[in-house]
């Protein structure tokens, strides 16, 4: 199914490639394809910008000038909200160990400069396909809903809107309905595990989304476990 298709939202996916004319030449490509592009010229950009909105599949360049894209993508396959991120490295190095190293570190296919738009749209399309990230179901609870697919918040009939962290949040939420969690578990899973952030700042974004779901009954949704954690629920 093409990327554009009728109802379905665009695909984002994710550029890692420092060199801008490159970056420029893939992103022409791939929204004239019907995809939805974000860019970065390191890895720590691409980190950044895969934790504020994850894409639907990130490709990498191997030669990046704060670390290798195979660094890079070990990196996201060890990290329980990338894991299943589908992967593609691109690369001038063409010998077999390499495409090697490249697969075995993760990459779901790898792709050897200089490729044609054709072919890299083709070669995208085939990885979401094998990988099951065609799409995503819509979460819903009572009167709230999240599409992944288009990022969009609906609650009572109207849109809501959240910044990033709090988005991640609900999404978790939404998807473990009627589990309670501690701090120090919502922040392994929603900030992950290699981040250093005090317990205390998840009750400021609970606030926050709170704040924003307030108009729609936000106790109601979101709950406070005393002693225990906090809690989705529409009871």
């Amino acid at each position: 199914m093409a990327a554009n298709a009728r109802n379905m939202a665009p695909r984002r996916v994710l550029i890692v490639e420092d060199e801008a004319p490159i970056r420029r030449m893939i992103a022409f490509n791939l929204v004239r394809a019907g995809f939805e592009v974000e860019e970065a010229a390191d890895c720590a950009a691409a980190r950044s910008c895969i934790v504020d909105r994850c894409p639907d599949l990130v490709l990498v360049d191997w030669m990046l000038p704060d670390a290798s894209g195979l660094e890079l993508t070990r990196t996201l396959r060890r990290d329980e909200r990338s894991r299943e991120l589908p992967i593609i490295m691109l690369t001038a190095r063409a010998e077999e160990r390499d495409r090697v190293s490249g697969l075995e570190g993760g990459a779901d296919d790898y792709i050897t400069k200089p490729f044609s738009g054709r072919e890299l749209v083709a070669r995208i399309n085939a990885v979401l396909r094998r990988t099951g990230s065609t799409g995503e179901e819509v979460l819903e609870i009572g009167d709230l809903r999240l599409d992944p697919v288009g990022h969009r918040i609906h609650a009572g009939g109207s849109e809501v809107t959240l910044g990033p962290t709090e988005y991640r949040l609900l999404k978790f939420l939404l998807e473990n309905q009627e589990r309670v969690f501690t701090r120090g578990q919502l922040l392994d899973h929603v900030w992950g595990g290699n981040v250093y952030v005090e317990e205390r700042t998840i009750d400021v974004h609970v606030r926050r989304l709170r704040q924003a779901l307030e108009p729609y009954a936000a106790d109601r949704f979101v709950q406070t476990v005393r002693g225990a954690g906090y809690r989705l629920s529409a009871s």
